[in-house]
């Protein structure tokens, strides 16, 4: 897990109300729109990546993810090979610029039902913002709040306003399985996995575990 630079924000607020920059993966993929599925792949699993950018004649015209590879490729076996990204794509491509903030990207992300937007400022591609660098600078700091807590330092590392807990633990029927949090319901325990363990919808089967 990456470490805290000293120019980095060092709470769950500060971050939140920072620029995209502070999460920004400027290790972004671009091949042409006419490329197959099947090497958009390959690159994504050579550089570990979940997505690539589709480009026609020097402009980025769409987004092509994993879970579309399995869902407009694979599952309806259909030859990667012969798919090309131009088939697949999602375009638009959903993008924001530098100065918007690490919580106006989330908001975007949850408004839009995507995981991922691009980051852009004068018609250049900067890179990309994705909840799950977004999660892991979560994590990082509050790692880092516990530490300190654990010093003699009282901080909070969670907003308890954003998680719905059980009042009375005993009455759960059902614990995270990272941090064994209580929840009484499927649906409360899937959202508190996605907001803070970069899981989404881990109890409702999401299929995109299945490229990890």
């Amino acid at each position: 897990m990456e470490e805290l630079s000293s120019s980095d924000p060092n709470n769950i607020i500060s971050l939140l109300s920072s620029p995209v920059g502070f999460v920004l993966n400027t290790d972004i993929i671009i091949v042409e729109s006419d490329k197959s599925a099947e090497e958009a792949s390959k690159l994504m699993k050579d550089r570990n990546a979940r997505c690539v950018l589709a480009s026609h004649k020097g402009e980025v015209v769409g987004i092509v993810s994993k879970t579309d590879i399995l869902f407009k490729v694979l599952s309806q076996d259909r030859n990667p090979a012969k798919v090309k990204l131009r088939e697949i794509m999602t375009s638009p491509v959903l993008a924001i610029d530098p100065k918007t903030t690490v919580k106006e990207a989330l908001s975007i992300m949850d408004k839009h039902l995507v995981r991922q937007v691009m980051v852009h400022a004068y018609s250049a591609v900067l890179g990309m913002v994705t909840r799950e660098r977004i999660y892991q600078k979560l994590e990082t700091i509050s790692l880092s709040s516990e530490d300190t807590a654990l010093q003699g330092t009282p901080v909070c590392l969670i907003d308890t306003k954003s998680i719905a807990y059980m009042k009375d633990p005993n009455l759960a029927n059902l614990k995270c399985p990272y941090c064994e949090s209580p929840f009484d319901t499927k649906e409360g325990l899937s959202k508190h996995i996605d907001r803070l363990h970069g899981g989404a919808g881990v109890l409702e089967g999401d299929v995109r575990r299945m490229f990890e």
